[in-house]
């Protein structure tokens, strides 16, 4: 009986080197996703341009380059609502000539990152409302959730790390 258990022991033995590297294959074969939250009050023309719009690209050339993807989410409140306005000259923020002046170029770019990198892109109800702005005012690649803080909530616990950009 101990010659069997000896036998099944060696057996057993023989076979992990043959299980390690089939659990590594397959972990291999697994696509990696690196999920981000962006939480965005900015309403800093500059650091929203540099921390998202050339950031995603950044971060989503930095990982197809190791074979990994990335996927972002930005969760827009506070000051930046200004960013995701269609019309500006009848909005509260027309008076404010550098985002006037850039807002052509700032709608085809927030475009091409929900486009091209396929980033998503949620707005806050109760802020919005207060800045009385209406879905129709947004662009349409925006979601609407009902608070920021749920939006940061909900991706946190799908496994999104958290970035602010204030």
């Amino acid at each position: 009986m101990k010659k069997i258990k000896n036998l099944i022991f060696l057996i057993a033995l023989s076979m992990l080197p043959v299980m390690a590297t089939q659990l590594s294959a397959s972990q291999s074969d697994e696509e990696v996703v690196r999920k981000a939250v962006f939480d965005l009050t900015t309403g800093d023309m500059k650091t929203f341009e540099q921390r998202i719009l050339s950031g995603v690209a950044r971060y989503t050339a930095h990982y197809q380059g190791i074979m990994q993807e990335f996927d972002a989410v930005v969760v827009i409140h506070g000051d930046a609502f200004k960013f995701f306005v269609k019309d500006l000259a009848n909005s509260p923020y027309k008076d404010q000539a550098e985002l006037v002046k850039a807002n052509k170029d700032l709608k085809i770019r927030i475009a091409a990152a929900s486009d091209i990198y396929e980033v998503e892109f949620l707005m806050c109800e109760a802020n919005m409302l207060k800045a009385k702005l209406t879905q129709e005012d947004i662009y349409p690649f925006v979601k609407i959730v009902p608070s920021s803080s749920m939006g940061l909530i909900e991706k946190q616990n799908e496994g999104y790390a958290y970035i602010p950009v204030r």
